[in-house]
């Protein structure tokens, strides 16, 4: 799509090669030019729902971009799941471990342990979405369609939503978080405490009937 052109620029082609080393793109550049018009009083929020690698790349091609942003990411699993081998953070440990010691503030949604919390069940979908508008029915019919049918028992985590409704967390709305000296990602599947490290925000807690009401209602407006 042609009208899209100037708001969709393409991202990494690999993954980190090395901690210094940044995987240069068109997603990575746009990045750095847009936290330019920024600043410490006024930071951008990145909020990242996949590999870290574009916005670990922003850092290492211009670090003066963590004075200048908020990065919010949806990656790795809880501190005391036995491992961080999540989809998000595997893939790319070394942009992970840019993310946790550079300079940016910086928040993290643990997947396992935290947002595995924020399912939703086919009885649900068909109460409170499905025959509200063609969005709404579209969007639960073809969930339940990927879990196999309402006639199977199971629930399904929604779990992109809550990177951004972190935006909206105001006064613990619909998420409990925490400050705490920020882990360092080994390569082992582990992370390694760092009670040296940057302060940073841990969520861990959703409040998933809250949230499902409020995601729910806006998607019916």
């Amino acid at each position: 799509r042609e009208d899209m052109k100037d708001k969709v620029f393409k991202g990494s082609t690999s993954y980190l090669l090395g901690e210094k080393t940044p995987v240069d793109s068109a997603a990575a550049r746009h990045l750095v030019s847009l936290a330019s018009g920024y600043s410490k009083d006024k930071p951008l929020y990145v909020v990242a729902i996949g590999a870290i690698t574009n916005v670990a790349s922003a850092v290492l091609l211009d670090p003066s971009i963590c004075d200048k942003s908020v990065i919010v990411w949806l990656g790795g699993h809880a501190l005391f799941w036995p491992d961080t081998r999540e989809f998000n953070m595997f893939q790319d440990v070394a942009a992970a471990r840019v993310i946790f010691t550079c300079p940016a503030p910086f928040v993290q949604l643990p997947c396992m342990g935290v947002v595995s919390a924020f399912n939703v069940s086919a009885p649900e979908l068909k109460a409170y979405l499905i025959g509200a508008n063609p969005l709404c029915t579209y969007l639960g019919q073809n969930t339940i369609d990927y879990m196999g049918g309402e006639d199977k028992f199971w629930s399904k985590t929604v779990w992109d939503v809550t990177a951004v409704a972190w935006l909206l967390n105001d006064g613990g709305r619909f998420m409990d978080e925490e400050i705490i000296h920020a882990p360092i990602p080994e390569y082992d599947d582990k992370y390694a405490a760092n009670p040296n490290g940057k302060l940073m925000k841990y969520v861990r807690y959703i409040r998933r009937d809250r949230l499902f009401e409020d995601l729910f209602a806006k998607l019916k407006k």
